[in-house]
């Protein structure tokens, strides 16, 4: 072949190579969000709350595995704002995550560009505000990953899908529950639960012999919800990004941050039945409807409601027991979910973690192993990676109960990229708790009664737990979780109870290791906001 042939040819393959990358990258999904006040007639009364582009509840992002997601958000409320993606674990890019410990908050009238991927995921998940108590006005929506057409899911595709948010919702404003928790009162049980903002008219419609998957999330701030069909049976196939055994169900309990996606065929006769969710541990029970009209219904739904447990611990705690992972399907990869033995690797570090409502100069607080924490005015993330002294100290809270008083405080905890940990969390109050670790997701391996000890780990399930993003822990028990820290970042793990994390009981996990590699986690990026001690360089 000649010399110019052979350049003619390199080039031709050059261009054809990237061409091939080109067309290969993720597809982008672009959305352009404005947020603002609002008000709304939630409860019987016009009350103000919190919209994304005139909506509430927000709009949903549906989206496919490994898509790029581009949200430009514009702050037009009075204060700073961040929103943060539950579930999302944000591979390589912890400076997305939407939490205090790593992003400054987006000011007044300012607008910010959140740029991550959903990678190597798939599942129902959802934003909403992470700062002060914005989540308790609005701000919230779905976040649906659906399944790429090459990977199989393990149940028949559905013919259509509904997103439900259920929330908890007070008569007060997210200023007057703010003011209340700032000056150490608790708040009451709220005034209602709504169905995606509405206390009674939702509704969904389906053709009488066909299936339907319900993704249903509770977006509340501190309530248990059970969920049910009247006259249906749910059948589980997901957990927040994990295909689950597919057991039916008359009734299920979702508690604050958790996610779930059943599928429900309509085999009842041609009229309306009523949606139900009514709130777990409470005094009094809240409950909630929404209505599934057949298509072509004339009757409408008829009493009484499909009975619930009510404060049943056990029966949740023997229902949270019975779901479990999928081992042969597919997640967002080719492989098999059970490819990876959680149950046969070697633990690195074992933390445990005891809540605690205490009083700090006067007030109520509350704390995770004798420290409440506070946000500094920078950034914990932002520190890190700038090496800024003062902001806090790794290592700075007990990785095991304490019995002395409590302190305020920014607490991290240090861990290497890659450790294998076990994490129990400790309840000794008599009401119920909600978990969450961001950056990755765990393995539930264990629910029990009481003070866990180590003999407890004969009791934990090492072979098909269900993997998830936020767990809950029973009133008096404890509940242990196997993580592999393999998301390079600074991770928030905080209740979900969002009180009880406004005031206190959260902590980040550092996962470190010294190499520099975008491998492992991308730079800062161009758009980084920088506030308190953190300066632009």
């Amino acid at each position: 072949m000649r010399p110019a042939s052979i350049l003619y040819f390199c080039v031709g393959l050059l261009a054809l190579l990237s061409e091939t990358r080109v067309q290969a990258e993720d597809p982008y999904r672009y959305y352009t969000w404005t947020v603002t006040y609002g008000t709304r007639t939630v409860l019987d009364k016009p009350q103000t709350v919190i919209l994304i582009n005139g909506q509430f509840p927000g709009p949903n992002i549906e989206c496919v595995t490994n898509d790029n997601i581009i949200v430009n958000v514009t702050n037009k409320l009075n204060e700073p704002f961040l929103i943060t993606w539950n579930g999302i674990k944000q591979r390589r890019t912890v400076w997305q995550d939407g939490v205090l410990g790593t992003n400054c908050p987006i000011p007044p009238g300012t607008s910010w560009t959140y740029k991550f991927q959903a990678k190597d995921q798939i599942g129902t998940y959802n934003y909403f505000p992470s700062t002060t108590m914005h989540r308790a006005a609005g701000g919230f929506g779905g976040f649906n990953i659906a399944s790429r057409s090459v990977i199989a899911i393990p149940y028949p595709i559905p013919v259509a899908e509904f997103t439900l948010l259920v929330s908890d919702w007070y008569k007060a404003g997210h200023q007057a529950l703010e003011k209340d928790l700032d000056q150490g009162k608790t708040l009451p049980v709220p005034d209602a639960l709504l169905i995606n903002g509405l206390s009674k008219r939702a509704s969904f419609t389906g053709e009488k012999g066909k299936t339907y998957k319900f993704r249903i999330s509770n977006v509340g701030i501190s309530t248990s919800i059970n969920f049910r069909i009247q006259g249906h049976t749910l059948t589980l196939v997901e957990v927040e990004g994990a295909h689950t055994i597919q057991e039916k169900y008359e009734s299920l309990d979702v508690h604050v941050g958790q996610s779930v996606a059943v599928l429900v065929t309509l085999k009842s006769a041609v009229k309306d039945y009523y949606i139900v969710a009514s709130s777990r541990f409470t005094k009094p029970i809240l409950t909630t409807t929404a209505i599934l009209r057949y298509a072509g219904s004339n009757t409408p739904p008829s009493l009484p409601l499909p009975i619930a447990p009510t404060y049943h611990v056990h029966w949740s705690m023997k229902q949270a027991r019975t779901i479990r992972l999928n081992l042969t399907a597919n997640a967002a990869r080719p492989n098999p979910q059970g490819s990876f033995h959680y149950g046969t690797i070697k633990v690195d570090k074992t933390f445990v973690f005891a809540n605690t409502a205490e009083k700090i100069n006067g007030k109520l607080r509350y704390a995770v192993n004798g420290r409440s924490y506070v946000d500094p005015s920078t950034p914990l993330k932002l520190a890190d990676w700038y090496n800024i002294p003062g902001v806090f100290s790794l290592d700075s809270m007990k990785t095991t109960p304490v019995n002395t008083p409590a302190v305020l405080g920014a607490s991290v905890v240090g861990t290497l990229l890659h450790d294998f940990v076990e994490i129990v969390f400790q309840n000794n109050e008599n009401t119920i708790q909600s978990w969450h670790l961001s950056g990755t997701s765990f393995y539930v391996v264990g629910y029990g009664d009481n003070v866990w000890n180590s003999t407890m780990r004969k009791r934990y399930n090492l072979l098909d737990a269900v993997s998830r993003h936020t767990v809950q822990v029973y009133p008096t028990a404890w509940t242990a979780i196997f993580v592999s820290l393999d998301n390079k970042g600074m991770w928030n793990l905080r209740s979900a109870i969002w009180p009880r994390r406004y005031l206190g009981q959260q902590l980040y996990i550092r996962v470190w290791n010294d190499e520099r590699s975008l491998f492992t986690e991308a730079d800062p990026p161009p758009n980084t906001l920088f506030c308190g001690l953190a300066k632009r360089p």
